[in-house]
């Protein structure tokens, strides 16, 4: 009974690892200490309902309406494009120097933030839908353990990376940190944009 568990972990957990936009974000949320809580929360709890729909069939309806795969891929690349410029301001600007002093974002736009990092990327239904799910036909037997086990791997992921972000506290105490920071986040963002655009694949 653990085997189809264990499958869904490590097969979800090997597609969460590579570091992408939504990983970035979560890290400087975590970092920040601020409403961690609802972002890991709002990344796990978006896995979880993609990979059931997919485990519960909703590739073969997703492939009947080719014009939403277009529409995501864009207007994801646009948003990352945006937040990528947003970060290289803030690497450049009078805001970096004193990142203990920042204004805090409010919940509604930290949670709005986050939900389009996850539902704007269309690669995101790649991985948990359509690969998941047809994974999880190798399981009938277990389907709902291996889906258990992916969803329980994005649960660790997040809440790992959001909550675990703390014990860089110290390094990030320089300001010239946040500044490099800023700036990878902000090339992240760009280089996912670019892949969307581009058609290739985004971890």
């Amino acid at each position: 009974m653990t085997a189809p568990l264990l499958a869904g972990f490590l097969l979800g957990l090997s597609l969460i690892l590579p570091i992408g936009a939504q990983n970035a974000f979560v890290l400087r949320i975590g970092l920040r200490g601020e409403h961690v809580l609802a972002v890991c929360l709002t990344c796990a709890v978006s896995d979880a309902v993609l990979i059931l729909a997919g485990v519960s069939g909703f590739a073969r309806l997703s492939a009947q309406v080719p014009w939403a795969e277009p529409v995501l891929r864009y207007g994801g690349a646009a948003f990352l494009l945006a937040y990528g410029t947003r970060s290289f301001m803030a690497a450049f600007g009078s805001a970096s120097l004193r990142p203990s002093e920042a204004a805090p974002e409010s919940l509604s736009r930290v949670v709005l933030t986050c939900l389009a990092f996850t539902w704007l990327n269309p690669h995101v239904y790649l991985d948990t839908v359509v690969l998941i799910g047809s994974i999880s036909t190798q399981f009938e037997e277990g389907k709902g353990l291996f889906a258990a086990g992916a969803m329980l791997a994005s649960f660790v992921f997040f809440f790992s990376l959001g909550f675990g972000a703390r014990l860089l506290k110290l390094l990030f105490a320089q300001p010239a940190t946040w500044r490099v920071l800023d700036v990878v986040i902000g090339i992240i963002m760009w280089a996912t944009a670019a892949r969307l655009l581009l058609g290739e694949s985004v971890g």
